[in-house]
């Protein structure tokens, strides 16, 4: 009898209960098809439990089968090991063997998908308890096509540092009740997004076992430094920032050569003032039209070549933010005084703003009075106080 039909009959189709469980158990009950992931135990119209899975070769339990028996032709007995097998559903097991030659569902490519899909588990499963966290939404048409805030694009921005606490997110919707940018808008605003913060997230924070937040805005920047301060450094908060190139929320590598840069104003004599141009050059006539010859301008800024509103790429420029903010504050503070109101003139990314609000101490901090870039007036107008400007 020759070699190859004494390998044949070696061959069986039984699969060893061991390695049957070995492969729901990577698998995680779910078909291993990319993009598939249906799961295999219960029915996907009546929820009934049933096994509806297949146990699929990756190199086929026939020699002449699709894609053979490949690296198995020595020892066709291993065809039926656990790194042969994917857990499929009817339809994906029937797709990759209805393609006779293996020219597309070839068994290297089969090998990839299942390594991609048990790493993944093993990642998802690997997730300690204290990584839950509460995804909060602040902006307009929350959850709608057009708009940036969408759950999954969050889900898959946080993973794998973080994962939701459930499918539902906090949505601090804004109200938009009044023409954009009108003394009654901002009052409007403001007052909304403190009563939702009170609703919504203060019960999460008081009460409930996780007290971290994923934050995920898309708001006016005046609006966005209150959503911080509403939230303070005390609270575990991870803000994101919604980039532009490559688009979406995760974060890229740190960019090269940023750094924060403090200018001191030549003479402290004046109201104090805080430029910040991170997104945008403020140019300092602007302030003069609003706020008068008499004022000492402080600004922060960074170099040249990172000025732009995709300068914000990498978390540890928010750590670097908070620490800069709150030596900013202290020198401020020390030349005019705590109680003195401090006029803040912002052109920086949401994530920026929102980490401000976040640092301010309000015991200690001047009150601000924020400003906001009106395009109908053509030039900066007063958005919002925080602290006691009286």
């Amino acid at each position: 009898m020759s070699k190859s039909k004494q390998n044949i009959k070696e061959v069986t189709r039984y699969i060893k209960k061991e390695v049957e469980r070995e492969l729901w158990a990577r698998a995680a009950g779910r078909c291993q098809f990319n993009g598939c992931n249906r799961i295999l135990y219960k029915s996907p119209v009546t929820q009934e439990r049933v096994n509806i899975s297949e146990k699929a070769h990756i190199y086929s339990f026939s020699e002449d089968g699709p894609r053979g028996w490949g690296p198995f032709k020595k020892t066709p007995q291993s065809l039926n090991d656990v790194g042969n097998l994917m857990l499929m559903c009817h339809d994906c097991h029937k797709t990759i063997d209805q393609d006779k030659d293996g020219s597309k569902y070839s068994g290297s490519l089969l090998q990839q998908w299942k390594k991609e899909h048990e790493h993944r588990v093993v990642t998802v499963t690997g997730i300690a308890a204290n990584r839950k966290s509460h995804v909060v939404f602040y902006g307009s048409n929350i959850g709608e096509q057009r708009s940036p805030l969408q759950q999954e694009d969050a889900m898959e921005a946080m993973f794998p540092e973080r994962y939701p606490v459930s499918e539902n997110s906090v949505c601090l919707s804004m109200s938009c009740s009044h023409e954009d940018k009108t003394a009654a808008f901002w009052e409007s605003e403001l007052t909304h997004l403190n009563r939702v913060f009170d609703q919504k997230v203060l019960p999460l924070i008081e009460s409930d076992q996780t007290k971290h937040f994923s934050l995920f805005s898309l708001a006016n920047i005046p609006l966005l430094i209150q959503l911080g301060a509403l939230f303070t450094d005390k609270i575990s908060v991870d803000t994101y920032q919604p980039i532009r190139e490559p688009k979406g929320w995760h974060w890229q590598e740190f960019p090269e050569g940023f750094e924060f840069i403090i200018r001191k104003p030549e003479k402290v004599d004046g109201a104090p003032v805080l430029v910040i141009s991170l997104s945008d050059i403020i140019n300092h006539e602007r302030i003069n039209t609003v706020m008068g010859e008499q004022v000492s301008v402080w600004e922060l800024t960074v170099p040249e070549e990172h000025i732009g509103n995709d300068n914000i790429r990498n978390s540890a420029q928010l750590s670097m933010m908070r620490s800069i903010i709150r030596k900013l504050m202290v020198l401020i503070k020390d030349e005019h005084g705590a109680t003195t109101p401090l006029s803040v003139f912002p052109a920086m990314a949401v994530s920026c703003s929102i980490e401000m609000g976040r640092v301010r101490m309000p015991k200690a901090d001047m009150p601000w009075i924020i400003y906001d870039q009106n395009n109908k007036e053509k030039k900066f107008i007063k958005a919002i106080t925080i602290g006691d400007s009286q």
